[in-house]
């Protein structure tokens, strides 16, 4: 117990940190699976897991989007509310801090689920956590757009039991791979709750 508080202190302080300055995902670009997504869907409400500085959630929210975006780096969700007031926004996408395992505060349904980056950094438990959350916060036929890194050895990311645990509750739609970074190989994954 006094172990895992202190690995969540240590990951706060760390990702707070980064947020001194621009942290090295923070690319200012929203990546073109994303873009496509929106183009090829009507816009309906949306949560963004580890949202960080707000610039894919306010990109929804651009596109008429009723957005959700949770951090747990408060200077994250500080720099994203200032971008969703700049972009005139912030009626339509709105920022909370707090723990993407529990997702206190954050009711459903949603009809898209975002996450660039952030699972793939949980525990096994974490990831378990949040798959079993977004099973009541999903809506009949919602989706979950996830990029991840895949493991590579001890390293983070999802392997084929993860992935598995996923299939368990969600149904795979489309999985495109890459690698986005030397050496690390990475997927973009579309699961959808229910396709009936």
């Amino acid at each position: 117990m006094m172990k895992s508080l202190l690995e969540r202190w240590g990951k706060w302080l760390l990702y707070n940190g980064w947020y001194l300055q621009r942290p090295p995902w923070d690319t200012e670009t929203t990546p073109p699976e994303v873009e496509a997504y929106l183009q090829q869907h009507t816009a309906g409400r949306a949560l963004e897991l580890g949202c960080g500085s707000g610039l894919n959630a306010v990109r929804m929210g651009r596109e008429g989007w009723e957005v959700v975006g949770v951090d747990f780096a408060l200077r994250a969700v500080q720099r994203a509310r200032r971008r969703a007031a700049q972009a005139g926004v912030q009626e339509r996408v709105r920022f909370m801090t707090g723990d993407v395992t529990r997702l206190e505060g954050v009711e459903g349904p949603f009809d898209l689920v975002l996450d660039i980056g952030c699972f793939h950094t949980l525990s096994l438990q974490g990831q378990k956590a949040v798959i079993d959350r977004l099973e009541q916060l999903l809506a009949p036929r919602g989706e979950f757009l996830l990029y991840a890194w895949i493991q590579v050895g001890a390293g983070m990311g999802l392997n084929a039991e993860r992935i598995a645990y996923i299939q368990e509750h969600f149904q795979l739609v489309q999985r495109a791979d890459g690698w986005e970074h030397p050496g690390q190989p990475s997927a973009w994954f579309l699961w959808a709750r229910d396709t009936a």
